[in-house]
């Protein structure tokens, strides 16, 4: 099953790959390395689930929003590789702004995790990073980063 059948299969269209908030590109392909820019959960322009997870958001809200910034982040993969079928996820770095005693950043960036795997399958899964932070671009709760391999 291609990933396009899987998104078609779980109901998801990918958005329009957002376009770069200020001075950097979405992408920058190294070899066979796709380097995306951190993705915000920005919904035709608009920030889903901001402000602090353990704060102003539970961290459930904070997983639909890892997953938001996912989503984004495979319509910018999709634009560069001209197909996800060619894709594999090598690592992702998920950043959680959070209030000083939360702790759930990893479940948090499941949210992210878990929609990679269910498009992508086994090419889907990866090393990743969950940190916490304490302020976010634009006042998002979430950010994202993500390398990713066009294989041949």
């Amino acid at each position: 099953m291609t990933a396009t059948d899987r998104l078609k299969e779980m109901g998801i269209s990918l958005p329009e790959p957002p376009q770069p908030a200020g001075s950097y590109t979405r992408a920058m392909r190294s070899g066979s390395q796709l380097f995306i820019s951190g993705q915000l959960p920005l919904v035709r322009g608009v920030i889903q689930y901001g402000g602090v997870v353990g704060g102003d958001i539970t961290a459930d809200q904070g997983q639909e929003a890892a997953r938001i910034c996912a989503l984004n982040a495979l319509s910018i993969l999709e634009a560069e590789a001209g197909s996800l079928d060619s894709i594999r996820i090598i690592r992702i770095g998920g950043y959680v702004s959070c209030s000083p005693d939360f702790t759930g950043q990893a479940q948090v960036i499941n949210g992210a995790s878990d929609l990679f795997a269910a498009v992508l399958g086994e090419r889907g899964v990866h090393a990743r990073l969950a940190v916490g932070v304490c302020a976010l671009p634009l006042g998002a709760s979430v950010e994202l980063e993500v390398i990713a391999e066009i294989e041949a």
